[in-house]
């Protein structure tokens, strides 16, 4: 009994008629695409993108050089170099952040003691070529410049829900 059902199901191609009902559904119904470049679709406010540098407000680098935003990354994408200066403050000569192996996780912002790493909410960056990904420190602090009062306004949304 159950092979003839089968036969009669797929002679009369019942399948078939029921993937054009549920086609039928939607084909009217309002469509929910967006214009890309034009109209953006909202962001999670967890949402971590592109890395930067932050500066204190009188212009000097945040960044200690504790290293340990290094020890903490599970990709290896951090590469920290530093020296002591005159006054006797240790500051990085090099900090490179290579976002092909980054995996955005957001560990390095959370350990640094001096909020001097964050992870922006720009997500529209690219690469040509594999090199142009490999972000150094003066790169990292430009970010970190031109997106700085975007960054403050985070950071002052998320310590009130804290």
């Amino acid at each position: 009994m159950q092979r003839v059902i089968e036969f009669l199901d797929s002679l009369l191609l019942r399948e078939l008629a029921k993937g054009f009902m549920l086609t039928g559904r939607y084909l009217f119904k309002r469509k929910i695409t967006i214009l890309y470049p034009e109209q953006k679709t909202p962001a999670s406010p967890r949402f971590r993108g592109l890395h930067a540098l932050r500066r204190y407000e009188n212009g000097e680098e945040r960044c200690i050089a504790c290293k340990l935003c290094e020890a903490v990354c599970p990709a290896m994408a951090i590469t920290i170099e530093s020296e002591v200066r005159d006054d006797g403050t240790r500051r990085t000569t090099r900090y490179d952040i290579d976002l092909t192996k980054c995996i955005f996780c957001g560990f390095c912002e959370e350990s640094c003691p001096v909020d001097s790493i964050v992870e922006t909410h720009h997500s529209e960056y690219h690469g040509e070529s594999r090199g142009d990904l490999n972000f150094t420190k003066e790169m990292l602090l430009a970010v970190g410049d031109r997106y700085e009062k975007q960054i403050a306004a985070a950071r002052e949304r998320d310590a009130r829900y804290r």
